[in-house]
């Protein structure tokens, strides 16, 4: 697989001045310095009380930033559309705070809450890609026949140079592909993957068993 880009730096925003303790209302928020010794799952649980741009959730968000990012770029394939799936991933869990019932990891939960919205934006990406390709197609029809493109013209270089992985992965449908970058790439076990995708251990590890064998099937050794 090709290098991963670094994840940009984003700007913070600045935040107004918390209730101090003698104020009587911020005993249970404390300070940026308290938030560091908590766990994922008392931020998460913190962070449901909070209203917008509370410190628990500004510290789950700076904890986890990095591998959101990175998860958004393996799913995405670019760092220009990670950046975008990252940002909608974090506005994401800024609505569903509440929903973090405890039942796994935050970050296990967290990751799945990111690979829904990868999945969702790149189903929306491809039918978008299919309609301008349809309009392309209809406009070149409809243009002089010294303008259309030959149909012997070589492939560009940007297909020739495609990595093999990449190749494999394509045959996969978008939450295949998903499944095999988490398990593969993020090291994550089927218990999480289990929580991340909806489904039981059991029926993943058959899942990717046969997507194994059809990449397999694919490659040039096969």
């Amino acid at each position: 697989m090709r290098s991963m880009p670094r994840s940009r730096e984003r700007p913070r925003r600045s935040r107004p001045d918390r209730p101090t303790e003698e104020s009587g209302t911020g005993a249970a928020l404390g300070d940026e310095g308290d938030m560091a010794g908590l766990s994922d799952e008392d931020l998460a649980a913190q962070a449901a009380r909070e209203g917008s741009d509370g410190l628990a959730f500004t510290a789950l968000m700076d904890r986890h930033r990095d591998r959101v990012w990175r998860v958004c770029w393996r799913l995405m394939g670019s760092e220009h559309d990670a950046e975008d799936a990252a940002q909608e991933v974090f506005v994401r869990l800024f609505f569903d705070r509440a929903k973090y019932a405890g039942r796994s990891r935050y970050s296990t939960w967290l990751h799945g809450v990111a690979i829904r919205t990868c999945l969702a934006l790149r189903r929306s990406r491809s039918r978008r890609r299919r309609r301008e390709s349809a309009e392309s197609v209809i406009a070149a029809e409809s243009g002089p026949v010294a303008e259309r493109a030959d149909p012997q013209s070589p492939p560009t270089a940007a297909i020739d140079a495609a990595h093999d992985t990449e190749k494999m992965l394509a045959v996969l449908d978008e939450e295949d592909r998903a499944l095999v970058l988490m398990k593969f790439a993020e090291g994550h076990d089927y218990e999480e993957l289990a929580e991340m995708f909806d489904a039981t251990p059991g029926a993943l590890r058959m899942r990717v068993s046969r997507i194994r064998e059809r990449l397999a099937a694919q490659s040039p050794a096969g």
